[in-house]
């Protein structure tokens, strides 16, 4: 079984190394690669070349955003199944992608997630937040939660039956995108019961109060365009369980 990983990235030299390492390194011999670079304007596409014997396809052109790139990913895969690895995200260990195509076997999943850590962007080895999707289940999405983009797996057919992202979104695209797969179309998912991802603390969806103001104007657009009725105080209240998920130093 071929598994697709997508890497979308720009201007990140200071940390694409570790991504691209930790996806050669896997233990699963049958991956194939796929890199979406912006036109990076610092060393982010050196480092690309340097690997270039473990990458299948990489491109380094202007994009019209995020999931306008991860869109141009999609497009390039031909596995079974697919998944993406942000930038600056990194596998926690060489032996996930085993473990996700094992979960695969079974022709009646079309999806699987698990865990993911958050840890300080100077001190990897200081955990800050641990994101678990144990107790996650579609319903949530109304309120707010969704399973952890970097470990979400499915299969590639059903980007051609669904839809890929939508571009008009700035933050949100993915939460949408999991909407409709996963609430709309009902895919049957499984929950995978350990650390997935690394992903260092920051990124676009959590830099700031005008970030998390957007991010919640389209979840709330996102559930209601896809038939799922919520508020933004529900969505809101969010941050109050999300406090227990910090670590302290």
């Amino acid at each position: 079984m071929k598994v697709s990983l997508i890497t979308v990235s720009y201007n990140s030299a200071a940390t694409i190394e570790d991504t691209i390492k930790s996806v050669v390194s896997q233990d699963y011999k049958d991956i194939e690669y796929i890199i979406v670079d912006g036109k990076s304007k610092d060393n982010t596409v050196n480092i690309i070349k340097s690997y270039d014997s473990n990458i299948s396809k990489w491109i380094s052109e202007p994009d019209k955003g995020i999931y306008d790139a991860m869109n141009k990913g999609l497009k390039m895969t031909s596995g079974e199944v697919v998944g993406m690895l942000n930038s600056d995200d990194y596998y926690f260990d060489n032996h996930i992608i085993s473990k996700v195509a094992d979960a695969f076997e079974d022709p009646s999943v079309d999806a699987v997630f698990g865990n993911l850590i958050v840890v300080d962007p100077d001190r990897l080895d200081k955990i800050v937040r641990l994101y678990s999707a144990k107790k996650w289940h579609p319903e949530k999405f109304a309120k707010g939660f969704m399973p952890p983009h970097p470990t979400f797996f499915v299969r590639r057919k059903y980007y051609e039956q669904f839809g890929l992202f939508k571009t008009d979104y700035k933050i949100a695209s993915d939460y949408e995108l999991l909407i409709r797969f996963l609430y709309v179309h009902k895919l049957k998912y499984k929950y995978l019961p350990f650390t997935m991802v690394v992903m260092r603390q920051g990124g676009v969806s959590s830099s700031g109060i005008k970030s998390n103001i957007i991010l919640n104007k389209e979840i709330k657009r996102a559930c209601l365009e896809n038939g799922l009725k919520t508020n933004l105080p529900l969505i809101y209240m969010k941050y109050f369980t999300k406090v227990f998920e910090l670590v302290g130093n």
